[in-house]
Order: structure tokens, then sequence, then C-alpha cells
């Protein structure tokens, strides 16, 4: 296998056709409506008779009337499927392709996407998320884990209601007694549908593809960039849900990190999280911290979220991480990230559009240098037009990662996943398996082991897949006679 692949480094065609079939166990860090590639939006937008702005090439709702027409500065959004230039014009708006800075720069276009499509893409839509799912099995995943959730709306407007004025207990009781156990009960219904509607929409019941044997939990979002009583709201309702729904299987806070609200309230956040973990201790919680650079914004606020991240948020991954060398004590918190084994969602391609940081540039290769173990993901792949495999790519050719590199960061997209279950393998470097696996996988013990370990089973399939992966390569390599070129 390596020298299958330093003969294909040259060639990046060939190398992404190989990376295409290997296994790559999860995808951690993906947000849905992100994940959703333009062309479906545009899709739907048609078949619910929505409109296009003008302007900003955006999708907003036809004004209320029997014949539902757009207004004057507006285009029916069907119009798009027989116009090239304006379903052209339309992907790029609501995408990063062909995107070029000027007036508005990357980091802006990027996270004003996200409103162009909201009004035809749904957070909890089970359809998206069969179309994630068969991406993913397509690529040879086995795991997902999707930011599909959140705590906007009615959960944000009782934070609202109740306020922030007293402490963290105090307000808790309020907005229980004022019905938040209530509110919770529907996200719990609304992540219920989503599932039954990707199982549906992927004809699970009806014949077993690849994409149904792709394994899918869903992560609560805390909109992060809300007033700090609706920021409560949403995480105590979000430990609640996680705790109560084993479909739902940690928190993140999502929004981006660089904005005012986020800025300010940053410690006071990573307090309510503290709280509510004290409350629900089995909770797993994952955060976007240090997806930040410098210039973005001032030299102090570069310097403690990833350690308050952890010390304080009890992040048990972290996401993006990019400023952790800008951090008090960089090493020290890198040698407590690997004492801690708390793992680092890397998002090359999403890195490079929106904080322009890459190659040499990104502390990839620092994480790995210090035991920092590390899972290649794909943010917002619908946004960046990226998908799983090209994050593999980048990586190898950026970075002159070996196989053994790239099957170790698979293994780890596996290791810190928020499955239920111990672990198949004795400890993170992957040598040796529990002891009762020691002898095989198909022993009595190791399949007593399994049945109380879903991360375990879907880690033991991997390995199943790499022996197929690497059986083929290998049988492949000696039967292709490679003709030289004229």
């Amino acid at each position: 296998m390596e020298r299958t692949f330093a003969e294909l480094r040259n060639s990046p065609p060939e190398l992404y056709a190989l990376l295409f079939r290997m296994p790559k166990g999860a995808d951690l860090h993906n947000h849905l409506a992100g994940a959703v590639y333009a062309e479906s939006f545009i899709q739907d937008a048609a078949a619910k008779s929505l409109c296009i702005d003008d302007h900003t090439l955006s999708f907003a709702r036809a004004a209320p009337s029997p014949e539902a027409h757009c207004t004057a500065d507006q285009t029916a959004a069907a119009r798009a499927l027989e116009d090239n230039q304006l379903f052209g014009s339309l992907i790029d708006s609501l995408s990063m392709r062909d995107f070029v800075p000027g007036r508005e720069s990357a980091h802006d276009h990027f996270f004003a996407t996200f409103g162009k499509f909201s009004a035809v893409s749904s957070e909890e839509s089970g359809v998206y998320a069969a179309e994630v799912t068969r991406r993913a099995a397509e690529q040879n995943e086995s795991y997902l884990e999707l930011m599909a959730i959140s705590g906007g709306g009615r959960i944000s407007a009782l934070g609202k209601q109740i306020g922030l004025n007293a402490g963290f207990e105090e307000t808790a009781s309020k907005l229980r007694q004022a019905g938040l156990p209530a509110l919770v009960e529907e996200l719990k219904a609304r992540v219920d549908q989503m599932e039954r509607q990707r199982r549906t929409s992927l004809q699970c019941s009806a014949a077993e593809s690849p994409a149904c044997h792709v394994e899918v939990r869903y992560i609560y979002q805390v909109l992060r960039a809300y007033p700090k009583d609706q920021v409560f709201a949403q995480v105590l309702a979000g430990f609640m849900l996680a705790s109560a729904d084993p479909q739902v299987v940690a928190i993140n806070f999502v929004q981006p990190e660089d904005y005012l609200i986020p800025m300010r309230d940053y410690h006071e956040q990573m307090q309510m999280v503290d709280y509510a973990k004290r409350l629900y201790p089995n909770v797993h919680i994952t955060l976007h911290a240090g997806e930040l650079t410098s210039g973005l914004v001032p030299p102090e606020g570069l310097r403690f979220h990833i350690r308050e991240a952890i010390e304080i948020g009890h992040a048990e991954r972290i996401g993006h991480g990019v400023s952790v060398m800008y951090e008090h004590d960089a090493v020290g918190l890198l040698e407590l990230m690997r004492q801690r084994h708390i793992a680092v969602e890397i998002n090359l391609t999403s890195n490079d559009m929106i904080l322009g940081v890459k190659g040499k540039d990104h502390p990839f290769p620092v994480y790995r240098k210090y035991g920092v173990p590390v899972a290649l993901s794909t943010d917002d792949e619908g946004v960046s037009r990226t998908h799983l495999t090209e994050e593999y790519l980048r990586a190898t050719l950026t970075y002159n990662l070996t196989y053994a590199d790239l099957k170790q960061i698979v293994r780890n997209s596996l290791e810190y996943a928020f499955l239920p279950g111990a672990s198949y393998w004795r400890n993170a470097e992957y040598r040796a398996p529990v002891a009762a696996c020691a002898a095989s996988s198909e022993t009595k013990a190791c399949q007593e082991f399994l049945s109380g370990s879903e991360k375990a089973r879907l880690q033991v399939d991997l390995e199943r897949r790499f022996n197929a992966f690497e059986s083929a390569v290998t049988m492949q390599t000696r039967t292709t006679t490679r003709k030289p070129t004229p």
C-alpha cells in the first residue's frame, strides 16, 4: 500500500480515485444545512414555488396570495431550472464556487450563504440528511455525526421571556416551570421524524442500499450569537435533549466565533456549559473553538478560547482549533489535549476559504507533532463544494502523509466518535484489540463484547473494510500492466 501511495502521489487524479474507495470511518464535523449542495436547494425552491430576490440572489417566500406571485424585484425560483445563467449565478451565491474576494470577504460570503438558502433549507430535514448519507456511503464512510437541530425559535424565545438576571440555578428552575421540558419533547419528536424521513428517503425498508448501512447520529447546536439569556435556555435544552434521546449524542456551539456576542460572552457561555454538564454529566460535548486567526479579532481574543472550551466547557473534541498556537502556553495546551485524548476535528478546505489559513500556516502538522489526535472532516461540504475524499486528498498532498498516517486518522474518527460502548482497541495506538478480542473478533468472548458496544462493532467493521480495500488494491497492482508514456 505504501508503494502504491508513493507512486500515485505524483498523479493526484489517480490518488483521488484510490482515496475515494478507501474506508474513511466517520465525518464528525458536518453541518447538515451547509452540507447540502446548492443544486438541491434550487430544485426544492422551484418545487415549493419560492422566489429569488433579484438583488441578493437569495430565496424568499412568495407574497401570500391565492396566486402566490413573486414581487417586482423577485423571480420565480422555477425560472432557474430553465435559465443557465440564473442557475449558475445562484450556485455561486449559495456557495463558495468561483468566489473572488472584493467588497465582500470570503469569510462574510461563506456565512451569508446560510441566510440565503434558509427559506428552503430545514435543519431538521430528513431528505437532506439522506442526501448527505448517500454521499458518505459512496465514499466508503460508515458513520456520520450531523449538526442538524438547534435551540433557536421557541426555546430562545422562552429564554428571552425568562431572562438571566438571577443565577443559573434559579433561571433553570424558572425555565422548567415555564415549559422548557415540553419544548425539549418537541425537539425529540422532530429528531424522530427527521430520522424516519431520512430512512424513508433512502428506501431502507424496501431495499438495503449501502447508504442504509451508514450509521447516523445528531448533534444539538447552540446558536451562540444570541443574547446570553437565550443562549442559556438553548444550552439547558440541549443537555436535556441529549440526556434523553440516544440519537442526539452531543451538544456544540455554532455561528461565527468572531461575531460580537460570541467574543464578548465567551467566558460566560463556557460557564453555562459547565453548569449544565454538572446536571447532566453523561452528555458529550464538542465545541467550535479557535476558528480564528490573526487580524480577524484582536490579539487578546486569540489567547484563551480553546483552553476555556476544555477546562471550563468540558470539551471532549475541538472543532477547527486553528488558533491554537496563539493561546497562552500553547505547548502546555497541546500537552493537555494529548494527555486527555481530546481530538481535533480538522476542516482544511473550510479553514482555507473562511480564514485564509492553509499549508504550512495550518496547525494540522503541529497537532500531530505533539500527539494530539486528529480527524479529517468536511464542515459544510455543500457550501465549500468539497467532500470527505477531497479533504483526504488535500491532507495527503499538502502534508506528505503516508497510507499509515491516513489509516490512523480514519481510525481516530471512530475512536473519538460519540458512539455508545467501549473501544475495540486496547489504546489509541491501534496495535492490539481489547483482551476479549485478542485471539479473533469471531470468538465467543469477542462477540459478547461487541454485542455491548456499538462503537466497537463499527471499529471491527472498519477493519474488515480496510482488509477488503487493501486486498483489492494489491490484486489490482499485481494484474495491471503500466504502459510507458509515449
